[in-house]
């Protein structure tokens, strides 16, 4: 069986986390990814990047850590990164949820005040 050229799997790497990191902007430019959503996505795809171009910093962050394969180390934090995303994700999805459920009950605050207005006990055929 014939191993891959470390090289080559480096240049691959850099190819895809410059890819990643263009297909992120390209979305934000095209308004299908808000800004602020997208920065955990630029930051991690710029780690990333980052790892495949200095392949000794993941072999220094690898033992540092205590893995001894740095691929490994590499699945870590592309574990951690979604998990980080996802955290962030459960946070925005609460937020809306709660935004919700506001202007839910101030409509129906504004529907009972315009029945109590007319007299008709807030039952409002609508327009």
């Amino acid at each position: 069986m014939k191993s891959f050229n470390p090289h080559i799997i480096q240049v691959i790497s850099i190819f895809g986390s410059l890819a990643f990191l263009f297909f992120i902007l390209f979305l934000i430019r095209i308004r299908k990814l808000k800004e602020e959503y997208a920065l955990l996505w630029l930051f991690f795809g710029a780690v990333f990047l980052l790892l495949a171009v200095f392949r000794r910093s993941l072999e220094i962050v690898s033992s540092l850590i205590g893995i001894a394969y740095p691929p490994a180390a590499l699945f870590l934090v592309l574990i951690l990164a979604v998990i980080t995303i996802l955290i962030h994700f459960s946070l925005v999805i609460s937020k809306m949820k709660d935004k919700q459920k506001q202007i839910a009950q101030r409509l129906a605050l504004l529907e009972a005040h315009r029945g109590e207005r007319r007299g008709d006990g807030g039952t409002d055929p609508g327009p």
